[in-house]
């Protein structure tokens, strides 16, 4: 699993559920701070499509936060200010890239909690497609 996919993983995911992934690896391995878990401002960069150039949208409040899982640094930066969180998606970005003996149970619970957001995105698209409005029939309807 790649960072990109974890981190998209683990922003989806409870809070809850996180912390109790984090807390049997904090326990076992030992966790150290290295950075307080902060607010701060980033800025949101897009690229605009015409002419396919860069611009900053904005900035949005994000925590963030480094810690240390055994001797390995796991950081994580999440878009709001829940510190629980962030602190917990650090200290599995950290087992991580230490490669821990319970990556692989890590990967495993992860992956089932990315298969559940998927199926409830899926079911919530399913919802709204049934609202969906051909107007080409709307129109075809006028004509007669």
């Amino acid at each position: 699993m790649n960072k990109k996919e974890l981190f998209r993983i683990m922003a989806a995911a409870d809070s809850s559920m996180l912390r109790e992934l984090a807390q049997p690896l904090a326990a076992k391995y030992g966790v150290s701070i290295v950075k307080e878990p902060a607010k701060t401002l980033a800025m949101i960069k897009l690229r605009e499509p015409v002419q396919n150039s860069l611009f900053y949208l904005g900035e949005a409040l994000v925590c963030d936060i480094v810690v240390e899982l055994g001797g390995t640094k796991g950081t994580a930066v999440f878009l709001g200010d829940d510190f629980d969180k962030v602190s917990a998606m650090a200290v599995i970005d950290a087992a991580f890239n230490k490669k821990v003996a319970e990556t692989a149970e890590l990967t495993t619970v992860l992956e089932r909690l990315a298969a559940r957001r998927q199926k409830e995105l899926e079911l919530e698209n399913g919802l709204y497609a049934k609202t969906i409005v051909d107007f080409q029939s709307m129109d075809q309807e006028s004509e007669l």
